[in-house]
């Protein structure tokens, strides 16, 4: 008498559905990433501060100034040379803010982000520029002490 040898049968697991979900995840997770980390320069160094308080409501329209140590400032990934030449920029940023439904610049809020070593007369003058753009809503950014 012969047996007959029977082959292994190999479960195969269809794995597409779960590469499907793996994708629309990223896809998902790439939509609702915070953009406001895209503002930020890496070589802003904040300084601290034990009574920094975050502030309490989110503004309609902000822009993010960085001002480095040696007094240029960076927007949006561009960066400035000299204070001084910021009007055009934020001519253009006040233009973006009322299209988008903000007509008055008061109502705008300007986030400074000083590096620790910046001069505090380069950060006057930066408010005193946004000020000449007719901008009255100022907030400094710290780094909070743990």
């Amino acid at each position: 008498m012969r047996f007959k040898k029977k082959e292994p049968h190999l479960l195969g697991i269809d794995l597409t559905p779960m590469i499907d979900v793996t994708f629309q995840l990223i896809a998902f997770f790439m939509f609702i990433m915070n953009f406001s980390q895209i503002e930020r320069a890496e070589e802003i160094k904040l300084p601290t501060s034990e009574i920094a308080i975050p502030p309490e409501e989110v503004p309609n329209y902000q822009i993010i100034l960085n001002l480095n140590e040696d007094g240029s400032v960076i927007h949006d990934g561009q960066r400035i040379e000299k204070i001084d030449l910021l009007t055009s920029l934020l001519r253009r940023e006040t233009g973006d803010a009322s299209r988008q439904g903000v007509p008055n610049p008061a109502d705008i809020s300007v986030v400074v982000r000083a590096d620790q070593n910046a001069q505090t007369g380069d950060v006057q003058k930066l408010i005193a520029k946004c000020q000449d753009a007719k901008l009255e809503k100022f907030s400094l950014r710290v780094k909070e002490r743990q």
